[in-house]
């Protein structure tokens, strides 16, 4: 907060536009039939998340810590799409290409908010599965509803409250020279270079704000299944041991999904070709959400008996509406 008071006490005056241009997309060739591909992600992300959380909320024996933290992931996935998708083909697809600076900022914060609680919810997930196979016979008792509920508001309000001081140090810069951001929505690393006065406070953060955000959570997950592989190595039979692990394939399968992909970037990002770094950025923040119902209906046999239990009350009763 002194930070952003700073320039009002030495009363400097603050150049923020009226908009914003975003210029991610432009003069990609054929980038047309890439919106289309996107607006298919978006539809299927909308879908499958919203039937996740509806097999969830109607069967009672999925009101397991676990999955809670499932509905929360499938939650955040379809908050994220949602804030992001429709912006952004609002603005490439319809040529609105012009975003005002209230608007901008406000995309951003929903945008890395709900990005920041996907990595945090695998966070959950793998703490889970860590109690579960460490402490197998205990796990009812050490891994309660409250337990669970208070994990995911802790990171509720840690993302919130690290993407309201980016955003918050933002409103801190001038903006006198360029308004065209360099990305396909309001990125926070292209947008605080545009300005014109003191940024170390935006570069801290944004070093800082990763770190928080993907490299601890990939820590404490890369931790938890070293645990996970040590308690395995304990099990004497194969089966039991192969049993065990198959509980963790749709997590593992979600982190590989979510963490490969913008590790990639990161590592790439300043080498290969700017047009290129927007498209690999924007695919890995859209394909997670999509792909995230997909991998648990298809690996998580409660939900698949689920949503069959679902499918055949539905059939049973169209067939009894109709006599």
């Amino acid at each position: 907060m002194a930070l952003i008071n700073s320039a009002a006490e030495n009363n400097i005056t603050f150049v923020r536009p009226a908009y914003f241009i975003i210029s991610g997309f432009i003069g990609i060739p054929n980038i047309r039939y890439y919106f289309v591909f996107l607006c298919f992600i978006y539809i299927l992300a909308v879908v499958g998340n919203t039937l996740v959380m509806i097999v969830i909320t109607l069967d009672h024996m999925l009101r397991s810590p676990k999955y809670i933290a499932v509905f929360n992931l499938a939650f955040t996935d379809l908050l994220s799409s949602s804030a992001l998708m429709p912006k952004v083909l609002d603005i490439f697809l319809l040529n609105h290409y012009y975003i005002s600076y209230n608007d901008c900022l406000t995309l951003m914060f929903f945008s890395f908010t709900f990005y920041a609680m996907q990595a945090f919810n695998l966070v959950v997930l793998s703490f889970d599965r860590v109690m579960a196979i460490m402490y197998p016979l205990h796990y009812q008792m050490r891994v309660s509803h409250k337990l669970i509920l208070s994990l995911i508001a802790f990171f509720w309000l840690l993302a919130i409250t690290l993407i309201l001081i980016e955003v918050g140090l933002l409103t801190r810069l001038s903006f006198c020279k360029s308004v065209v951001i360099q990305s396909y929505f309001c990125d926070h690393g292209p947008m605080y270079r545009l300005g014109c006065n003191d940024v170390t406070p935006n570069r801290a953060i944004a070093g800082l704000a990763p770190v928080i955000i993907l490299g601890f959570p990939l820590a404490f997950i890369v931790g938890s299944y070293c645990c996970i592989g040590y308690s395995l190595s304990k099990i004497s039979k194969y089966k039991e041991r192969v049993r065990a692990f198959k509980t963790c394939t749709g997590h593992l399968s979600l982190v590989a999904i979510y963490f490969l992909p913008i590790t990639f970037v990161y590592i790439f990002g300043n080498v290969i070709h700017p047009n290129a770094r927007i498209i690999s950025l924007s695919v890995t923040t859209v394909l997670p959400p999509m792909l995230n119902p997909i991998i648990y209906v298809l690996q998580t046999q409660e939900i698949k008996e689920s949503l069959k239990k679902l499918l055949q009350t539905r059939a049973q009763f169209r067939i009894a509406a109709k006599y």
